[in-house]
């Protein structure tokens, strides 16, 4: 069957479509996406503007279209922290259903942090034992823990390199100022978060997901993407400390020619950087494992093992009677 999971983040918007069957690896197909930070959309008061709500309608048309097009057969639809987190973000909602008949569903930041955590444990099996994975998002940053298939505790709180750039480094390069201010605040949200991890024991792994953990992999030595996903990639903590203190002294466009960073993400990288050393400090934690698969993949998996016991399809989930005669 082909799947399509639709990813409204506060970075990118994205379809991904991919070939698979219960109990089957999932294999990409196909994917359409386009860089659109929705948070560089919020007015004064945290909602989300006209522009931004055009912007995000058009994208979801064109992947409901893309999705019709490659004869997805299902089509899982979600949002995470830009809509969740916005004062708006029923309102989003509900247009986005009214003008294009798609229902986003609004992941709540555990939810975020669970499923990223089931797409870990999927890609690494049971012999890795008690896991900690580590999300920067564009709005938030997720922690989960655990040594079952879901995790004991998720977390999630607001120190996604999009909103933490947006809110504390309007400079280009940034103030040693405001650098400093962000290190302390960053380091003061995460101490109670992390604390509650503790009854957990220590962790047999550490994994980074998300594509700031990528990115900072990269700019370390890491193997570039074309060597393809099963190449090892870490991001130890010594050299993520080298090169937090080198991206502080780097304007945007000086970043750009850095291996592993892209146009849109050039401006955010330094304020994850600074979260992801800040957190591999206070878990004590010396190298992190990077995971090819992530949220996307994990909702995909999700939505396999439903089939097990649900049976074939029925039209696709989150689309309307008309949408779904398109897509069939």
């Amino acid at each position: 069957m082909r799947l399509g999971v639709l990813d409204i983040g506060s970075n990118t918007v994205h379809l991904l479509l991919v070939d698979a069957h219960p109990g089957a690896q999932p294999v990409p197909f196909a994917s359409h996406k386009r860089p659109l930070s929705l948070v560089q959309y919020l007015d004064p008061d945290g909602a989300i503007t006209e522009a931004g709500q055009r912007e995000l309608i058009a994208f979801v048309l064109e992947a409901r279209q893309f999705a019709a097009t490659h004869q997805a057969q299902d089509l899982l639809a979600f949002c995470t922290s830009a809509i969740r987190e916005s004062s708006n973000g029923e309102l989003v909602l509900n247009r986005v259903r009214q003008e294009t008949t798609i229902q986003l569903r609004e992941l709540t930041g555990p939810e975020e942090a669970a499923m990223t955590f089931f797409a870990v444990r999927r890609w690494y099996g049971w012999g890795t034992g008690t896991v900690l994975d580590l999300d920067i998002g564009g709005g938030s940053f997720e922690m989960a823990m655990g040594a079952d298939e879901l995790p004991a505790k998720a977390i999630s709180v607001p120190l996604g390199a999009g909103r933490l750039t947006r809110d504390w480094l309007p400079e280009n390069p940034p103030s040693a100022k405001s650098v400093k201010k962000l290190r302390k605040y960053i380091r003061a949200t995460l101490q109670a978060p992390i604390a509650e991890f503790a009854e957990l024991g220590k962790p047999d792994l550490v994994v980074g997901t998300s594509k700031t953990f990528r990115s900072l992999a990269r700019i370390t030595g890491a193997a570039p993407s074309a060597s393809g996903p099963f190449v090892r990639r870490e991001l130890r903590a010594v050299d993520l400390g080298l090169w937090a203190q080198r991206l502080t002294a780097m304007s945007a466009d000086d970043r750009l020619h850095l291996p592993g960073v892209s146009r849109a993400r050039a401006s955010q990288v330094l304020a994850g950087a600074l979260v992801a050393e800040a957190a591999l400090e206070l878990f004590e934690v010396s190298t992190v494992l990077i995971c090819p698969w992530a949220l996307r993949e994990g909702l995909i998996l999700r939505r396999l093992d439903q089939l097990v016991f649900d049976g074939p399809l029925e039209p696709p989930r989150h689309v309307s009677a008309r949408a779904a005669s398109e897509i069939s």
